[in-house]
Order: structure tokens, then sequence, then C-alpha cells
């Protein structure tokens, strides 16, 4: 996934810069490599996850007891890689082609199908964990198809399968933009990979014991992905517009845009917040039963390392800003700034001080440090954006 934003983030930032510039073989450029690389690096990775797969469960904190449920799933979901690849990538440049709603179907069409086939297989046909796996890659390689179906139909430019290849400049400047959410979905699943090993440590020194733990930090995880997704979803949506508009040098239309971004992250977050504090119980609950001292700690984690979440959503809409206008070290160093430079090191040395409270403590502290690191570096590019705007200067 970080790799497929990478590619799918940088081509179509360029894409849509290159539109506003009146440049249509640039875009067309930028639109062949970005297709070129999530095809052969979506089987590279597929092949090299197949070769590697018990040093990556290691790696990952897979436990006794989990160790053979992850293998199952993930020895069959990496036949999946190469079509989740595409179709989540192409997304990103269908939306800078101003078909928003057929990269949404390209998406949710897979996902729906997931949904459906999830019980059939796994309680129906009575195929478990790798009934889950292969609904998964089913709806992936659907939403392939839809992807790959659109091709056809690009609508600003026309789309040449001879613009299908690799250029070393052209890749470059690629991942130069898309760097900031490589960094940042690499940073979730580095930080992801030191919590699971640090909360089954710690929680075996507790009274919660090493499983429960590491459960609730899964399911946790994948609550909060609801909201991180949300926030990058407004963030892809405006992409277009802040590249498009950044081109055409109408920079009191990327502000004003960001602003609006801002605004809808807030409110979204502010939700997610308020459910975290009031109903942290019946949300954990969704996911299942488990023991009191498992609802304990659910609870627990939930409102004391989400306490923060009300301002989580800024982080990648500012990332996607500074990619959008052209600022691949700001984009970068935003998304190294939650979960590489603060949290990480505060989840590896605040237990050794408090113990499994220390991580809790960790989430709350990470966040309100980005923040601020954050709103300085978008005060400060707005700033620019209006000197810029206001003395016909033109940036470099």
């Amino acid at each position: 996934m970080a790799t497929t934003l990478a590619i799918g983030v940088g081509s179509s930032s360029k894409f849509s810069i290159a539109l506003g510039k009146k440049n249509e073989e640039e875009a067309k450029t930028y639109l062949g490599n970005g297709i070129f690389l999530l095809v052969v690096i979506g089987i590279v990775i597929a092949l090299c996850t197949l070769l590697f797969i018990n040093p990556l469960l290691n790696l990952c904190g897979a436990t006794k007891e989990s160790y053979s449920y992850a293998y199952d799933y993930l020895k069959i979901t990496a036949f999946g890689f190469p079509f989740m690849m595409f179709s989540s990538g192409i997304s990103n440049l269908i939306r800078a082609d101003g078909s928003p709603n057929y990269a949404m179907k390209c998406i949710v069409v897979g996902a729906i199908l997931n949904i459906i086939l999830d019980p059939i297989f796994i309680f129906v046909f009575d195929m478990g964990i790798k009934g889950a796996a292969y609904a998964t890659v089913i709806g992936q390689i659907v939403s392939g198809i839809i992807s790959f179906k659109y091709l056809s139909q690009f609508k600003i430019v026309k789309f040449e399968r001879k613009y299908i290849k690799s250029s070393f400049k052209i890749t470059s400047n690629i991942f130069k933009l898309g760097m900031s959410p490589f960094i940042t979905q690499m940073s979730i699943m580095i930080v992801q990979i030191v919590l699971n090993n640090t909360v089954s440590y710690y929680g075996a020194l507790s009274k919660y014991g090493s499983d429960i733990p590491l459960a609730c930090v899964g399911i946790i995880t994948k609550i909060n992905t609801i909201l991180i997704m949300i926030s990058i979803g407004i963030a892809d949506g405006s992409r277009p517009i802040l590249g498009y508009n950044f081109g055409a040098k109408r920079y009191e239309r990327v502000i004003e845009t960001y602003k609006k971004d801002f605004l809808y992250v807030t409110i979204v977050s502010v939700i997610f917040f308020l459910s975290f504090q009031i109903f942290p119980r019946k949300i954990t609950s969704i996911f299942g039963s488990g023991s009191p001292e498992y609802f304990e700690f659910c609870e627990k984690y939930l409102r004391i390392f989400m306490f923060m979440t009300f301002i989580n959503g800024l982080q990648p809409i500012t990332g996607t800003f500074f990619i959008s206008i052209g600022k691949a070290f700001k984009g970068a160093f935003t998304g190294l700034t939650k979960q590489i430079i603060f949290l990480l090191p505060l989840i590896i040395f605040l237990p050794k001080i408090y113990g499994i409270d220390g991580i809790l403590y960790a989430g709350p502290i990470a966040d309100f440090l980005t923040f601020i690191v954050v709103i300085i570096l978008v005060t400060n590019e707005i700033k620019n954006l209006r000197f810029i705007q206001n003395n016909n200067y033109i940036p470099n």
C-alpha cells in the first residue's frame, strides 16, 4: 500500500500540475509511467512476499496462537497484491482525469464483493481464514478489472500504450512527490510492528497477558484506519483541484481548497473523538466478545491512546497539500512527523518507565506534537503563497 500510494499520488499530482500548465504530452508521460510502475512493482512485491513469508510473519510479531492463521491468510492474499496495487493506484489518476465516481466504483465494488463473500466462504463453505483470504483476492481482482477498463475512457488526455514505459527521470519525479504518503504508510507499518512486539512483551508482564493487548491493538488500529481513510479520501478528492490551480497559478483557490479540507476533516475527527470517549465498550464489542480484562484494556486503550483523535486529520491533508503543489520535501517531512519522529521513540522508551500504560500515553503525546509541527509548516506555506499571489512573484 505504501508503494501504491507513492506511485498513485506522485503520478496523479504531476499529471494534474501538467494539465494546469496545459502540457498534455507531459501529462500522458506521467500517466503511462504510473501504470507501468504499478503493474511491475505489484508483481515483484507479490513474489517477494511469497518467497519470504515466514520471516515476514515473525517480523510482524505473529504469536504461536496466530501464526497459522496469518500464514494461511497471507499466502493467499499475496496473489491479489498486483490487482490491489493497480486498482488503488490508478484510481488516483482516474480522479485527476475528472472521474471521481468511476474511481470510487473501482474500489467500492471490490470491497462490497469482499464483504458479501466473507461470510459465505467462512461459514457456509466452512473455509475459515482461508475463505476470508479468497474473498479478499476475488474482490481485488474484480476491482483491478474495472480499473483496467477505464484506460480506454480517459477524457482529458487520450491514453496511448506507447507511454507505458519506464523513464528514470519521470520515475524519480513520481517518487519525489509520492514520498510523503509512502513514508506515512511505511511509518505506520514500522510502528505497528514495534507496537505489536512491545505490547506483547509488556502485556506479558501485566495482568492482561500478551494476547489481550495484541488483539486490542489490532482492533483499534482497524477502527482508527477508518478515520485515517476518510481523511485521506478528503485529501485525495482535493488533490486534482490543488494541483491544477497551482499549475495555473491560482493560489487563492489553492488556499481556499486547503481550508475546506481542514474544516471537513476536523468535523469528522471530532465525531470520532466523541465516539471513542463515550462508547468505547460498544465500539469494541462490534468485533466480538471477550473476557472482562479484554474489554477493560480495549476501553482504556481507546480512550487514552486515541485521546487526541480530534486533531488527527490534519497530517494527511497537509501532506497531500504539499505534494499537490510540488513541495516534495515538506510533504515527506510531514509524513515522518507522527509515526517516526514522535510515536516510535515514545512507544519504545515510555514503557520502560510506566510499563504497558506508557504505550497508551505515547499516542496522544505524539498526536499533539505532530499537530504543532504541521500547523507551523502549513501556516508558513500559506503565507508564502499569498505573498506570491500579491506580488506576482514566480516561484522556482
